[in-house]
């Protein structure tokens, strides 16, 4: 079959074309040709020839849409489409496609749950323009399989992580931790790190998104995408330092005082990694059984970690002073 991949070189994506290649289907990646060549994924450099590129940009609708309907794809995977005008123009451009999987998120759900783990059905309550510009995208599609028959299928990944990452923490987004943690400095967690969470390393979820293509009980549905299970972010910390192969000391701080020492990038701990968070994914596991995690965080944060360093993303812990200061704040009310 001829898939039209939009984007095709992110951290999802980059490992699902060559799955797809693998699959015998003929490959084509739509997008600005503006990623940067990354050796985190060399693995696959060699799987992905003879994949095909078109450089546009989505935001032209006019002649996106027009390429899409003259190139008359079997099925596409759109992994670039984040508001309501997107969606609207590729319904548009692939009008007459046999499969069309638009990858979404589960920030849709927000963090107020009524029940965990959270299953598709779950009422959509966002608290970020993100997920709530992901929920009026999604309702587009849905709204046009209802109505029109329009073949989408909608997959939700939790935290999905690779190499093309820096390592995640659950109190902001930092390149510096693990020269942290090298250096036997202690890491700071959100509250008591008991806060719960999923993780799945991309190469796992690669199937999910090929197996799904054609695949008639999966049009129309609605799946979360993770790993099954989870883990706190206390023991994730410690996985990372067993990964590194140090151990620290891992430090509670309240949400609140990281956010009133303005730690740079905390809003991904406010806004997610800070709640209880655990989604269902039995769904794709049975409509999609290709779909089978394999990967152990350590090993997956072993090759995140190898990446990193071979790309020199790995910060300087010494630059930064918000965590030893949040640190001795936090001893000084815990010897009082």
């Amino acid at each position: 079959m001829r898939v039209c991949v939009i984007g095709g070189t992110g951290n999802i994506s980059t490992p699902f074309v060559p799955l797809l290649l693998e699959m015998g289907h003929e490959v084509t990646l739509f997008n600005r040709g503006q990623s940067k060549p990354s050796s985190a994924y060399d693995a696959h450099a060699e799987r992905r020839r003879g994949v095909r590129v078109m450089q546009g940009d989505l935001k032209d609708r006019e002649a996106f849409e027009q390429r899409m309907q003259e190139e008359r794809f079997d099925y596409a995977i759109d992994m670039m489409c984040h508001n309501r005008d997107d969606a609207i123009s590729c319904i548009r451009a692939f009008r007459g496609i046999k499969h069309f999987v638009q990858c979404s998120t589960v920030c849709t759900y927000g963090v107020d749950y009524d029940w965990l783990p959270a299953t598709e059905d779950h009422p959509l309550r966002p608290i970020t323009d993100y997920g709530r510009n992901k929920v009026a995208a999604d309702q587009v599609f849905l709204e046009a399989f209802h109505r029109d028959g329009f073949p989408v299928t909608i997959i939700k990944p939790s935290t999905t992580y690779g190499p093309k990452w820096p390592i995640l923490r659950q109190v902001c987004w930092d390149t510096t931790w693990i020269d942290r943690i090298r250096k036997g400095k202690p890491i700071v967690v959100c509250g008591d790190g008991k806060a719960p969470h999923q993780f799945l390393y991309v190469d796992d979820a690669a199937p999910a998104f090929c197996f799904a293509l054609g695949r008639s009980r999966c049009v129309g549905r609605v799946y979360n995408m993770m790993r099954p299970g989870f883990i706190t972010w206390e023991n994730y910390t410690r996985t990372v330092m067993k990964a590194v192969g140090r151990k620290v000391d891992i430090v509670g701080v309240p949400l609140a005082n990281i956010i009133a020492a303005n730690v740079p990038s905390a809003d991904i701990c406010a806004t997610i990694f800070a709640h209880n968070v655990i989604y269902d994914s039995s769904a794709i596991c049975r409509d999609v059984p290709e779909f089978h995690p394999r990967i152990s965080l350590e090993e997956g944060l072993r090759r995140v970690i190898e990446a990193n360093d071979r790309e020199g993303r790995i910060g300087n812990s010494d630059e930064l002073m918000w965590e030893d200061s949040l640190i001795a704040a936090q001893r000084r009310v815990g010897a009082a």
